[in-house]
């Protein structure tokens, strides 16, 4: 057995980028806020290393508000195509201003407009209030870079539990489980 759950996840990744039709790096995100009251959704991954798999939000979203009052989060991918799926446990660390700043500069002019129009996870009366807000954007930062919001950035899921499972014939799945210990991780097998 290995004992690097990295390398196992980067493998699993790339073929889930060659085969996944759409959103290989959609991710179940996992929170829950300090009463325990759980929360999931869907985000994308946008960076992972040994240090941790990094995503992106509005840092007043509900999401952010979980994870200021219970900085613990788990993440799921589900690759159905190819009947795998990994689960991440661990404590989350904000990205630093440098990293959220070069990942926001990336991305597509209309997607760091709505960064600035949506007040994420708040009520919205109509439709057409946040068309609106979006509208004003387009005309405030016409013909300049868009910056990124004061209220926009990363988090990363510092993980210290790793799970890989596999589908097997007559639901006699493998479950891998990589376990971060003082000296480093160690893996051992779960009975599905």
């Amino acid at each position: 057995m290995s004992t690097d759950p990295f390398g196992l996840f980067d493998a699993w990744f790339a073929e889930a980028q060659e085969s996944e039709p759409n959103d290989p790096n959609a991710m179940a995100l996992a929170t829950a806020d300090a009463s325990g009251r759980p929360a999931a959704r869907m985000v994308l991954l946008k960076g992972h290393s040994p240090d941790g798999f990094v995503f992106y939000t509005n840092r007043e979203s509900r999401k952010a508000h979980d994870l200021k009052e219970n900085m613990q989060a788990a993440l799921l991918f589900h690759w159905k195509s190819l009947r795998r799926q990994i689960r991440i446990e661990g404590v989350v660390e904000r990205v630093s201003d440098a990293e959220s700043d070069a990942y926001f500069a990336s991305r597509g002019r209309d997607s760091q407009l709505g960064a600035w129009a949506s007040e994420q996870s708040r009520p919205l009366a109509a439709r057409s209030i946040f068309e609106g807000r979006f509208e004003a954007m387009q005309f405030r930062f016409e013909g300049s870079d868009v910056p990124r919001p004061p209220h926009w950035g990363g988090y990363r899921v510092v993980p210290d539990r790793i799970e890989f499972w596999q589908d097997r014939a007559h639901r006699l799945h493998e479950r891998r489980l990589f376990t971060r210990e003082e000296a480093g991780w160690t893996e051992g097998l779960l009975y599905p």
